[in-house]
């Protein structure tokens, strides 16, 4: 089992302000291997019969772990999940409780109660850029493969892999806490996002080729979003008469995923440019998962990957992100400074090595994604990305 000391630390620092941490994340992410690797807790998985009738008296289970570390895995299998972390929380304080799920506690219909003021959320994202040295440090590989662990570490073709995950998430995510209808038309739809991952969302092509309502789109979209298959970029918009406004920019959570449904193969030499922006936002929302993160594009076409604001009061961040530095156009970051002269321009590379400049109108600086991370979590102020805590 592969050491992820990021997400342990994580883990222990939601801990230190809070007694109940919430851990989310998609199917196969390694919630539980995580979990696992926590010290001194005990384990309980809850969709074993046993542990659920263990849990039948609420008062009587937590007393007799009060004061200890607990995992509750998988915890929205129990009939009432709120009921006992809720309880949890006030009734057992120096209790810490590490509950897991799939998606976000709103999009599960057995929690009434959020919990809102008693919980800190961790949302584990595909492998970051500090879960790489575990398991192997290959960027393309994680490119092409994925951030799913067991996905990564595979030797084998993952064909049938991709597609049991695509029937697991139907049966076990979508049928239970949603049950929607038409599993061909969601499933066909989920294909076509992860294929046109990063692209602007148009709902009508997207009910054109499902054969369903726009309306259906927009709700299948919503649904995707919580449970965190899509990560959904809004523009970033001052000036509405030459700025798009409403639409979005929709990215598949992972770059296997997105690289699978492309068609894409390594040894084809894939678009590295475009899993490079994905892998980009899914480093975003590993380090600083309570930042803003838009996108710009001008009704003339020109577009911006990301503008961020790493704090109040701090100027914007317009990044371009590229696989090669030798690739980098400075002419949509020209265009937005023009438009925002306080905007700090920067081109998030794959080869950057130390921060350098570019140069021209934008006066962009060239940073890594480590770089460029540092940069952002400077304006946000010391613990940026610990203390920030996500809605669940």
């Amino acid at each position: 089992m592969v050491k992820r000391p990021f997400w342990i630390r994580r883990i222990e620092q939601a801990w230190s302000s809070r007694p109940l941490c919430w851990l989310q994340g998609v199917r196969r992410s390694g919630k539980t291997s995580l979990a696992r690797m926590l010290e001194h807790c005990e384990y309980f998985n809850c969709e074993s019969p046993r542990t659920r009738a263990q849990m039948a008296d609420p008062d009587g289970f937590l007393g007799r772990l009060d004061g200890k570390r607990i995992v509750l895995d998988e915890v929205h299998r129990l009939e009432n999940p709120s009921e006992l972390l809720k309880l949890a929380a006030d009734g057992y304080p120096a209790t810490r409780v590490l509950a897991t799920g799939s998606s976000t506690l709103s999009a599960t219909r057995k929690f009434r109660d959020t919990l809102t003021g008693r919980k800190q959320v961790v949302t584990l994202t595909p492998l970051a850029g500090e879960d790489l040295e575990g398991f192997g440090g290959d960027l393309k590989r994680r490119l092409w493969r994925g951030g799913l662990p067991g996905f990564f570490l595979s030797g084998e073709p993952l064909d049938q892999e991709y597609q049991e995950w695509m029937d697991d998430y139907w049966a076990r995510d979508i049928q239970e806490m949603f049950r929607l209808g038409n599993r061909g038309a969601f499933l066909r739809f989920v294909e076509l996002l992860f294929a046109q991952s990063g692209g602007l969302f148009e709902a009508t092509r997207f009910a054109r080729d499902c054969r369903v309502s726009h309306t259906t789109i927009a709700n299948y979209l919503a649904v995707l979003e919580a449970t965190g298959v899509a990560w959904v970029v809004r523009p970033y918009s001052t000036r509405k008469a030459t700025e798009l406004v409403a639409a979005p920019k929709v990215y598949g959570f992972d770059t296997g995923f997105a690289a699978y449904f492309r068609g894409l193969e390594a040894a084809g030499d894939p678009d590295w440019g475009a899993l490079w922006e994905l892998y980009t936002l899914n480093e975003l929302k590993a380090r600083l998962p309570g930042l803003k993160t838009r996108y710009w594009r001008d009704k003339q076409g020109h577009e911006v990957d990301f503008v961020l604001q790493g704090g109040r009061g701090a100027p914007l961040v317009a990044v371009e992100c590229k696989w090669s530095s030798r690739a980098a156009d400075l002419s949509n970051l020209e265009v937005f400074k023009r438009r925002y002269p306080a905007a700090r321009c920067v081109v998030a590379a794959a080869d950057a090595g130390r921060p350098a400049r570019l140069g021209g109108e934008a006066r962009a600086e060239l940073v890594s994604l480590e770089g460029l991370v540092s940069l952002l979590e400077a304006q946000a102020g010391p613990r940026a990305a610990l203390s920030i805590n996500p809605p669940a």
